[in-house]
């Protein structure tokens, strides 16, 4: 029996040198990827990255405009043509064994996603040193993710057939779109937590994470997926006060370690 083909989707903007670290996690893969599919979104080209990483399946597809993250994806994922798509933000890193045990959970599902571990870093020399690190697991049900969402799209895998069924992520929940594709996937698919902290969340207090842009624009996004799914009305909250919250607080689960917390050295430095 041939094993199945893994697509990794990863869209990119200015962030070339964490990108690299991604790359970097994804040669030390025990199960190497079909084919490796980079989404530029506008930005300076990460084409040297194929020249640094030749034994790489890399497909680099470099948008002459920003489009926004969200169709960036859209586009990765329907030129993939691997049997499971796996996504990626371009500065979340994945432990070495993460799609060997990935696809191994996916003979029982159609989507699974994994337990991550939050680090926060100091920048020396273009590497990224971790300095913090926070375990982010939870147990899941679909009652539970209408209220709060704790699935990270980062090192997910699910089939490419999905998307022929619920169609693709959508730009008019933006800031949301990982909770909206999770909850349409989840309403019609078998969807399993891995008890694994295989991937690497980067998060820094100071930098761009979504989760800190608290504004008008995001509230009527959040909105709109509430109307989308009828979740009724949900407040715009910080991601770290929502973390300390009971109902959330009552959903930590314990998930296995494997990160050694050293940092990943990629090729372009």
């Amino acid at each position: 029996m041939n094993q199945p083909t893994v697509s990794v989707v990863i869209a990119t903007y200015y962030r070339l040198y964490p990108l690299g670290e991604l790359i970097e996690s994804l040669t030390r893969q025990t199960y190497q990827p079909f084919e490796i599919i980079i989404v530029n979104d506008g930005g300076p080209s990460p084409d040297m990255l194929k020249t640094c990483y030749p034994e790489l399946p890399l497909t680099i597809i470099n948008l002459k405009e920003n489009a926004g993250h969200v169709q960036a994806r859209n586009i990765g994922v329907q030129r993939a043509a691997g049997d499971y798509i796996l996504l990626c933000d371009d500065d979340d890193l994945l432990w070495d064994t993460h799609i060997e045990r990935m696809v191994k959970e996916m003979e029982e599902a159609d989507f699974t996603f994994s337990d991550a571990e939050m680090f926060s870093y100091e920048v020396k020399d273009h590497t990224r040193i971790p300095n913090q690190r926070l375990l982010f697991a939870y147990e899941w049900s679909l009652e539970k993710m209408r209220k709060f969402s704790t699935y990270v799209p980062s090192g997910s895998i699910y089939k490419r057939s999905i998307h022929d069924k619920i169609g693709y992520f959508d730009e008019d929940v933006h800031n949301y779109w990982d909770w909206d594709f999770f909850l349409r996937a989840a309403e019609r698919f078998h969807v399993k937590r891995v008890p694994v902290a295989s991937v690497l969340y980067a998060f820094s207090i100071t930098g761009d994470n979504q989760s800190l842009q608290l504004n008008e624009q995001r509230n009527m996004y959040l909105k709109r997926l509430c109307a989308k799914h009828n979740l009724g009305e949900l407040p715009v909250k910080n991601f770290w006060v929502l973390l300390k919250e009971p109902e959330v607080k009552s959903r930590e689960a314990s998930s296995e370690i494997v990160w050694d917390g050293k940092p990943l050295v990629s090729r372009l430095v």
